[in-house]
């Protein structure tokens, strides 16, 4: 990593400086009054600049705000910022949470935290591969922490695991702080590409890969391109008969508007299945957070019954399933009615 892209604070305190608690009612509510100046100036209470997300109102806390999820913001108590630094592409920062462990945070936006990480890495890849036989060639695009490279190499029949990640920091503060999660990159069959996702699968040979997933942040920013119609074209014309894909598709609760464009996109190019699950992740805004499964003309999938367990003999592991079981894999297609009303009329 160039010095000049980036900024790191090692052990860096937070300020401990409470802002100046002069309170107004208005309406029977009492307020602080710098409360607004300091969210928007996003400065401490002594006039310095605080990193992306962290809170000024309530000092030591991160809090998650953006227009992805607006009114609400969730919160978590920090003990030490481990690094802040800025790529080519987001702003990137790594703290140490009191409840939480180490926290990565792209853009402001909570990527993953050690504690709750196995909920989404393990879901997002078993899924997908669970329910095809013996797949042999998988892509990974985004997921530069390596989680979905972890789990991809449970599967012994894989022989070869891409993976195309844009923003090369990602990779290296991964390795850095969460040897854990990146040791998906120690295993001989991943091979890693920094560089476009949409541009590396249009150079890819037709038919290549028996399985894509698709770990992108939310559709703003560097992501966006990976939510949009001609990157699903692009997913399938790079995906064999009956090959599979799984992309992160946002939460039911606060982006139903976004999954009803993902659904009706995904019918009208994939001609094999089309499914939506979910699972649950605290951290992450609602606390849940959706897949996109879908499989190509071919082979039929169902993605419902997984065929291809892994979880029968977890014991061979180093690092047993934390999360993924045959019974939950099931479990994650079954809707609230007004998801399943919404995501079924799409089917038509």
């Amino acid at each position: 990593m160039a010095e000049e892209e980036q900024s790191r604070v090692l052990g860096t305190e937070l300020p401990s400086k409470r802002a100046r608690e002069e309170e107004e009612v208005i309406n029977g509510v009492s307020s602080v009054v710098e409360m607004a100046d300091s969210v928007n100036n996003n400065n401490s209470a002594d006039g310095q600049p605080l990193p992306r997300g962290i809170s000024s109102v309530i000092p030591g806390w991160f809090s998650e705000i953006s227009p992805m999820w607006p009114g609400e913001a969730h919160s978590l108590k920090v003990e030490k910022i481990l690094f802040q630094g800025k790529s080519d592409y987001q702003d990137v920062m790594v703290f140490q949470s009191s409840t939480y462990g180490k926290v990565l945070v792209l853009d402001g936006v909570i990527q993953l935290t050690e504690r709750d990480e196995c909920a989404y890495q393990e879901m997002i890849t078993h899924l997908p591969l669970c329910s095809i036989p013996n797949p042999k060639k998988v892509l990974v695009i985004g997921g530069g922490d390596g989680g979905v490279l972890r789990e991809v190499a449970r599967h012994s029949s894989v022989e070869q695991i891409d993976i195309c990640e844009i923003d090369k920091m990602v990779v290296d503060v991964s390795k850095q702080f969460f040897p854990d999660v990146a040791v998906g990159y120690d295993d001989p069959r991943v091979t890693l590409h920094v560089g476009d996702g949409v541009a590396f699968l249009k150079a890819v040979p037709e038919g290549t890969y028996d399985a894509i997933i698709v770990d992108s942040s939310d559709p703003i920013g560097p992501a966006q391109e990976l939510f949009e119609k001609p990157f699903f074209e692009t997913v399938a014309r790079a995906l064999r008969p009956g090959g599979v894909v799984c992309t992160q598709a946002e939460s039911i609760w606060l982006h139903m508007h976004i999954i009803e464009g993902i659904v009706a996109n995904c019918r009208q190019i994939f001609k094999g299945s089309v499914n939506y699950a979910w699972t649950t992740v605290p951290t992450y805004p609602s606390g849940v957070i959706g897949f996109m499964l879908c499989s190509t003309e071919g082979p039929s999938v169902d993605f419902k019954n997984p065929i291809n367990p892994i979880d029968k003999d977890d014991s061979s592991f180093k690092r047993p399933l934390k999360f993924y079981n045959s019974e939950i894999h099931s479990a994650a297609f079954c809707l609230p009615s007004f998801a399943k009303k919404v995501i079924e009329s799409k089917a038509t």
